[in-house]
């Protein structure tokens, strides 16, 4: 798989999300390793998602994991503590913030 396809699926499977109740600016940064290796953040802002390719200098946390554990992730098959607990998932910056992506997975 490459970075394009993970990335393009990334944004197909948060396609739905509803973030209209979070208030708050947060911002985080995904460090894909492995197959499909890239980066892409993902923001919410004044009630709305936004997800692109590029490095979010400005971020709350970094996320960085392979595209196979983020999948499972997004789709609930896998708790992001407990991937974080196993070394599947390493974060950089506000742990805080960072469970606040919870509040939309």
């Amino acid at each position: 798989m490459t970075f394009e396809e993970v990335f393009q699926k990334v944004k197909d499977m948060f396609k739905d999300t509803d973030v209209s109740h979070i208030t708050e600016h947060l911002a985080y940064q995904f460090n894909i390793t492995g197959e499909g290796a890239g980066i892409f953040y993902v923001e919410v802002k004044e009630g709305q998602l936004h997800i692109e390719p590029y490095e979010y200098y400005d971020r709350d946390a970094i996320f960085i994991c392979k595209a196979d554990t983020l999948f499972k992730i997004i789709s609930g098959k896998t708790d992001p503590v407990l991937a974080f607990t196993l070394g599947k998932l390493k974060v950089e910056g506000s742990i805080e913030q960072a469970l606040k992506l919870k509040d939309f997975l």
